[in-house]
């Protein structure tokens, strides 16, 4: 596996308020795959994202991607895990708004010592008309186009999406998974998608489902549906 999790436990909280939001957790994602994390609200998906993001400790088992252990990492070495493995799409982009569209690619691109090509990225993603613009002058829909950007300029060995189209509408939605779909295809990048839309699940290789911290199912989609078929 390319991403393991193995026996994640993850608490809030102590004595009477003590919550275990992670309860045990085994899984796992292969190389190159797109998988969607699926749960209601406060089952523990974010949370799941997030440890293997770096983003949150976890209080018992490990987390091993693409080798290595990010388990008990310092500070600073998590840190260098984010910068070197990780690209991240959020909700709601977290552009920096006084920068264009082509800066805010560039401060990422800038962390990383073989970034892909900026032009050929921001064609790829349909954003060469507004590479000059600023964030308050793009759509919504554009807006999460240049984020995917920032996140994929790294040339990241793992996206982790976190309710990438929860802000957007149903069209510019199916377009932006169109959009990953076809980063998935010509980069190859591995990637964990968290949603509450079910949808998703039928177009992407493994699926995650979770439930008051614990997978309730696990498997790998062998019928395959294509972003633009997709219907809710």
């Amino acid at each position: 596996m390319y991403v393991e999790v193995k026996e994640v436990d993850k608490c809030y909280g102590n004595g009477e308020n003590l919550v275990k939001v992670i309860d045990g957790i085994t899984t796992g994602v292969e190389k190159g795959e797109m998988c969607v994390i699926l749960g209601p609200s406060g089952s523990g998906k974010s949370t799941l994202l997030n440890v293997i993001g770096g983003l949150d400790s976890i209080d018992k088992g490990h987390i091993v991607v693409d080798g290595l252990d990010i388990t008990g990492l310092r500070q600073n070495a998590v840190s260098k895990y984010r910068r070197d493995y990780l690209g991240f799409i959020f909700q709601f982009y977290n552009l920096v708004p006084n920068l264009t569209v082509r800066e805010n690619i560039q401060v990422c691109e800038y962390l990383t010592k073989e970034p892909l090509d900026i032009d050929e990225l921001i064609d790829t993603l349909g954003m060469t008309e507004h590479q000059k613009k600023f964030p308050s002058q793009l759509s919504g829909g554009q807006q999460q186009r240049c984020a995917i950007a920032r996140a994929l300029i790294k040339n990241p060995k793992l996206l982790l999406c976190d309710e990438p189209t929860g802000a957007l509408d149903y069209k510019t939605s199916k377009d932006i998974l169109m959009l990953l779909e076809e980063v998935n295809k010509k980069y190859g990048t591995t990637m964990l998608i968290v949603t509450h839309n079910s949808a998703i699940k039928d177009m992407v290789h493994r699926v995650i489902q979770i439930k008051d911290g614990k997978i309730s199912k696990d498997y790998v989609n062998t019928n395959l549906v294509s972003a633009k078929d997709l219907e809710w």
